[in-house]
């Protein structure tokens, strides 16, 4: 699964994901709250990535670590079934809830109100910034 893509164009079938961070500024952004359109077939990650903000994935998006964790609040129905390998490895992401996601295996399949929320520990305190 590529995480970049080129931006949704107007004439294609998108969806809005509201993103809810809880601490914006490690994840690059300044504002608690981030709507962005995301095409149809586009994994949250990925979106999160080409919108800018900066949420942990440490594996690559390939599904062997839990950094991408995230809790989807809304919209449930309109991202994809998390399979076994994705609850597995789910399991050991720290702050467990119902709602827990690996966000780069949630990938958006319908329309709907989405949101995501970005726990503030969701973040690299190793990772190089430029100075």
């Amino acid at each position: 699964m590529s995480l970049n893509r080129p931006k949704p164009l107007e004439d294609e079938p998108s969806v809005k994901v509201k993103f809810i961070l809880e601490d914006p500024h490690p994840l690059g952004q300044e504002e608690k709250e981030v709507e962005v359109k995301v095409r149809l077939g586009d994994s949250i990650l990925g979106a999160a990535l080409d919108a800018g903000i900066g949420i942990e994935h440490a594996c690559g998006g390939v599904t062997a670590c839990s950094t991408c964790h995230v809790y989807i609040n809304k919209g449930e129905d309109c991202i994809s079934e998390a399979d076994d390998d994705e609850l597995d490895r789910v399991e050991e992401a720290p702050g467990l809830q119902d709602n827990s996601r690996l966000s780069c295996q949630c990938v958006v399949e319908q329309d709907g109100d989405i949101e995501v929320q970005v726990p503030a520990w969701n973040r690299n305190a190793v990772k190089e910034h430029p100075h």
